[in-house]
């Protein structure tokens, strides 16, 4: 909601750096190890930071030439930062008699630094405060906002997409979440040991971002990405039938492969999908879905596990991946037209 209406006021460096600051605020507070309360709070400044920077930056890499290939890099970072930041995180926690775990922000603080300064050099020709002319009053901007937000809920094809990330990012928090807790209690596995596995995923990601990126586009997108989550209920099966920690580990990893570029493929079938005036709305929408399944499908996973056992994991997670291929089949098929502003659902 507020995206929409900030970016009737902001350019696109402006929303991005607006982002990066919010990021670097609630890490910042986190570095002196604040009490309960104020840590709760910081996670608001880091997931609206993360949201705006997210919905600006896909839309911006989404509308360059090979779009396909800089999304696939996107995301790809993305899961570079998934696999270096709990080794780091280990790492300072585990530093000592006394554990200073809150240590890790500083490293958080530096990389947003980083972040921040990036954006305001590449995109210093749109840090603006206002996109408007100086006669636009406050009132005509939020009417737009409105209808902007109207536009893009009348559009079939982004309830659809956002059901599809719903549960996609849904199973790779799952996974993520719960994999250790049921290769030990469920398998037996070593604790010290089984830590690396969730590593072994996010780097499977990371890999499948890169790599497969374009053969994806080159053979079809939807008929690609229809294959990889046949792929991934196969090595979900073997995950659940083979009482091997080593087949497991190895199922993992593919897994994260072959669902890798899952993410970057939707969003760019999407902005093939949604009128180019709806591109940041409608994004902003998708992700609130993506991170809604986030939360949702781990938190009903540990209410389950809790009643019936860890080892629910398993079919649960059948079910999910399950659920990505027939919502990514009830998606729509883009139709390239003459005219690019013309959609068809």
């Amino acid at each position: 909601m507020s995206n929409t209406h900030l970016s009737q006021l902001l350019g696109l460096g402006s929303m991005l750096a607006v982002g990066a600051t919010s990021q670097l605020l609630g890490h910042t507070l986190r570095t002196w190890k604040p009490p309960f309360p104020l840590m709760v709070v910081t996670f608001f400044f880091t997931a609206i930071g993360q949201a705006y920077n997210d919905t600006h930056s896909n839309t911006f890499v989404a509308k360059t030439k090979g779009a396909y290939r800089w999304l696939a890099v996107v995301h790809a970072s993305y899961m570079g930062g998934c696999l270096v930041g709990p080794f780091v995180a280990t790492g300072i926690a585990s530093a000592g008699q006394v554990s200073k775990w809150y240590f890790f922000y500083l490293f958080a603080v530096g990389v947003c630094v980083i972040n921040l300064a990036l954006i305001c050099w590449a995109f210093r020709d749109t840090l603006v405060v206002s996109k408007k002319v100086p006669s636009e009053t406050e009132a005509s901007r939020n009417k737009d906002a409105v209808k902007l937000i109207k536009s893009t809920l009348s559009h079939r094809s982004v309830w659809l997409l956002s059901m599809y990330y719903f549960f996609y990012v849904g199973s790779q928090i799952t996974i993520n979440g719960w994999v250790v807790e049921y290769l030990v209690q469920v398998r037996d596995g070593n604790l010290a040991q089984m830590g690396f596995i969730p590593a072994a995923f996010n780097g499977g990601c990371l890999l499948g971002r890169l790599l497969l990126a374009e053969p994806t586009y080159r053979l079809g997108e939807r008929r690609m990405v229809f294959l990889y989550c046949l792929i991934a209920i196969g090595l979900q099966l073997i995950f659940w039938l083979v009482p091997n920690i080593i087949a497991a580990a190895v199922a993992v990893s593919f897994l994260g492969f072959v669902t890798g570029p899952l993410f970057a493929t939707g969003i760019s079938l999407g902005t093939k999908l949604f009128p180019r005036e709806i591109h940041a709305t409608a994004l902003g929408y998708v992700f609130v879905f993506a991170q809604m399944g986030g939360a949702f499908f781990p938190i009903v996973t540990g209410v389950v596990a809790a009643r019936v056992g860890v080892s629910v994991l398993q079919p649960f997670l059948v079910g999910i991946l399950a659920g990505v291929t027939i919502s990514w089949l009830l998606v729509p098929r883009p139709k390239s037209l003459p005219n690019d502003t013309l959609h068809q659902e």
